[in-house]
């Protein structure tokens, strides 16, 4: 899939939990206002369990998730809402419960890097168990996808 042209400044946004294709989130919040998804991984980094959601902090792993385009005259909005929803109000503000980061993101298909928007664990935030594969969707106990 070609990257979708995007504003200068727009990066995409990594998903990795209930925002990834087939999850609540997604359908809630990202439908109808993207250009493209991929698969992609984000090297340096571990997931971990959370009250429903993963969280994503630093570490000695790898973490499987989609790179998401925003969809043209979409991008202002798209960050305001994935601001929102993940309690993201400034870089380092104590009541963040993410902090919205530019990292390298590689492609699954040929490993090229993106640089995208993660959302990772704020400091104060509790991890809880890492998830073993670095995948929400397999994760153990993950609910099975819903048949097409």
């Amino acid at each position: 899939m070609p990257v979708p042209a995007s504003g200068a400044g727009e990066l995409p946004f990594f998903v990795y939990g209930t925002l990834r294709p087939g999850q609540d989130n997604h359908d809630r919040f990202l439908r109808g206002r993207t250009a493209g998804e991929e698969p992609a991984r984000l090297p340096g980094a571990v997931l971990h369990e959370g009250p429903g959601y993963p969280f994503l902090a630093g570490g000695a792993g790898e973490v499987r998730g989609e790179l998401v385009w925003a969809a043209p005259g979409e991008y202002g909005a798209l960050l305001s809402v994935l601001d929102r929803l993940e309690r993201f109000t400034a870089p380092g503000h104590p009541l963040n419960l993410y902090e919205r980061r530019a990292r390298e993101v590689r492609r699954a298909r040929d490993g090229s890097a993106v640089r995208a928007w993660v959302y990772l664990a704020a400091p104060a935030v509790r991890l809880g168990a890492a998830i073993a594969g670095g995948d929400w969707l397999n994760r153990p106990g993950a609910p099975e996808p819903p048949l097409p």
